[in-house]
């Protein structure tokens, strides 16, 4: 497989106009659980971009009241506020919830609603449509509402993209690449489940600085490749693979630790998550390979001295990146 530089210029564009996208806004979690008597106890988290607000409110119907002040706790990237509420007698169901100001931001934000009889509704808002009327108790979007979050978040991370394609431009050999690839898929796998299970606890900065740090090294990789000479990932590219997925995990994990889901709800999540990101995974590279294969009939050529410089302004990308969020630590 040969991948063409005009496709890596596209995808070094979208990265650079872009740069917010690479997983630096995570979702917004709005829980409310029914304690009966038309009572909710509700808990709103909302992530800050460093110490700033994003200006996104709940609003709930106006039949709903709030019974004993809120109690607002300000933590490292995040905002929770509790509050008990009455919503009378009818409680919420064909009622309106809305997020106030989502249309200006970036995120999205995860509803969940757990009625009584310990049915949940969940389901994601967001910037085009930030509302929903609550369904019957008996109703549940759960499982749609997580694959598609693991699908968006992995199409809408452009790092993680980038590191995917570089897999590419460096395994040319169709079952090579199928083991570098499903390397990197056990890789996040596996660290995505130790991190939303508590086992490993991360933070999320030096993570996003790190994962950078590994599409510099893969884009080094390739233009030590292009110059025939042997190297690490030329000799053993699934094993690298393994390794930075497990890196890439932990970015993966911050989309679903943020939101602090009850216990009882992680292990499915968690499935539906990484199934949804494997599916869009898997559909980023099945449209890399298409385009690839429609140039390929159209027969055009790049010059010779064009070859590098997509890969040099991928890894000049990476290092912005990187040199953006590691002084972000300090």
């Amino acid at each position: 497989m040969m991948v063409r530089p005009w496709f890596t210029a596209a995808l070094v564009a979208a990265a650079l106009a872009r740069p917010a996208m690479a997983h630096d806004v995570r979702p917004a979690y709005l829980e409310l659980i029914d304690t009966g008597a038309g009572r909710f106890e509700l808990l709103w988290k909302e992530p800050l971009l460093g110490d700033a607000s994003l200006g996104i409110v709940p609003v709930l119907p106006e039949s709903c009241r709030d019974v004993e002040p809120p109690a607002i706790h300000e933590l490292p990237g995040t905002r929770i506020i509790r509050r008990v509420v009455n919503c009378g007698a009818a409680g919420l169901e064909g009622r309106t919830i809305r997020i106030d100001g989502l249309p200006r931001t970036l995120t999205d934000a995860l509803v969940r609603i757990q009625f009584a009889d310990g049915h949940t509704h969940t389901e994601i808002l967001r910037p085009s449509r930030p509302s929903l009327v609550v369904t019957a108790a008996g109703s549940s979007r759960g499982p749609a509402t997580f694959v598609t979050m693991g699908i968006e978040h992995i199409l809408s991370g452009v790092d993680h993209l980038l590191f995917v394609f570089s897999l590419m431009l460096l395994v040319t050999r169709g079952w090579l690449l199928l083991q570098t690839v499903t390397a990197f898929t056990v890789g996040h796998s596996v660290s995505l489940a130790l991190a939303t299970f508590g086992v490993l606890a991360v933070p999320a900065a030096p993570v996003d600085a790190a994962i950078a740090l590994s599409i510099v090294f893969l884009a080094a990789e390739i233009v030590r490749a292009q110059r025939g000479e042997r190297h690490l990932s030329a000799r053993w590219p699934w094993i690298v693979a393994g390794a930075f997925g497990l890196l890439h995990g932990l970015g993966f994990a911050t989309a679903l630790t943020a939101l602090g889901l009850p216990r009882t709800d992680i292990p499915m999540a968690l499935l539906l998550f990484n199934v949804g990101v494997e599916i869009g995974q898997i559909l980023f590279i099945a449209a890399v390979l298409a385009v690839l294969a429609a140039w390929r009939m159209l027969g055009m050529r790049w010059p010779a001295w064009a070859q590098p410089l997509p890969v040099y302004g991928m890894g000049s990308v990476a290092t912005f990146w990187f040199l953006g969020r590691f002084t972000a630590l300090f």
